[in-house]
């Protein structure tokens, strides 16, 4: 089962970042979050990667077809008949990528279907390229199989943007910064989609997914939610990038699930 990572959209909210870089490829602890995800992945054996790119997407190529090169030890010739000798190895040794250009402007739903050329088998891994969990794929993969559906995506408990107060008149009793809300679930990515959801799709620029396949899905009772109730966390602004850099820091990353 491949996994598709969403990396195309422009991250105008983060413009101090991304006027220089795609948002996938903002650090986190020294390494692009998009690293951390497929990290994630990665740890449960999924290691095939289809990657929609848009915006900036040559950071993205550059980033992984120099990924040996910047890794690792090298002895390289000035003689282009003789190749490059790398010595040693990664964990990500296992990882296969396929970056694909799914254009500039494209919406979601677009760039999916645009990678139909590379997509086989019965279903595919589908996230976002700017959220990370410590989810357990394994489970939401048992789940997928186990209910029919065409497809599954993880509910989670949205964070709140702002610190909650409690209060008692206009006294301030309690003050928790940047607390988890218990309310419903929102999509957190972290799909699984039957190849079936391609014909729900077309390659035009203006093909949305959420407003549209997921749409339909849902209305066919062909969508069902894997909850997830640990955690999850977007990075939309530089606050939540901050954040994520400060968990990574303290050696608290809840969504570090992989050894070393």
């Amino acid at each position: 089962m491949k996994v598709v990572i969403l990396c195309g959209g422009m991250g105008t909210r983060m413009k101090e970042e991304t006027e220089i870089r795609p948002k996938p490829m903002v650090e986190v602890g020294g390494k692009p979050i998009l690293w951390h995800i497929m990290k994630i992945y990665s740890h449960y054996g999924f290691n095939e990667f289809v990657l929609a790119l848009g915006y900036k997407g040559e950071f993205i190529k550059q980033y992984f077809y120099q990924y040996r090169i910047t890794c690792n030890d090298f002895t390289v010739s000035l003689d282009a008949k003789r190749p490059v000798k790398v010595y040693g190895s990664s964990e990500e040794n296992d990882w296969e990528i396929t970056c694909v250009d799914t254009g500039m402007s494209t919406l979601k739903g677009g760039r999916i279907k645009r990678l139909e050329p590379f997509l086989d088998g019965e279903a595919f891994h589908l996230t976002y390229g700017d959220a990370v969990a410590d989810i357990d794929i394994g489970r939401l993969v048992d789940f997928h199989r186990q209910h029919g559906a065409l497809g599954t995506v993880t509910g989670v408990r949205p964070p709140s943007r702002f610190g909650e107060m409690e209060m008692e008149g206009d006294c301030v009793i309690k003050f928790e910064e940047k607390p988890q809300m218990t309310g419903g679930k929102i999509n957190g990515g972290f799909f699984i989609l039957n190849r079936e959801i391609l014909n729900y799709l077309t390659a035009d620029e203006d093909c949305d997914l959420e407003f549209g396949a997921l749409q339909r899905l849902s209305e066919e009772r062909q969508l069902r939610a894997f909850r997830h109730e640990g955690f999850w966390q977007c990075m939309d602004n530089v606050r939540e990038r901050d954040y994520l850099n400060e968990l990574w820091k303290s050696g608290e990353a809840p969504w570090k699930i992989w050894e070393a």
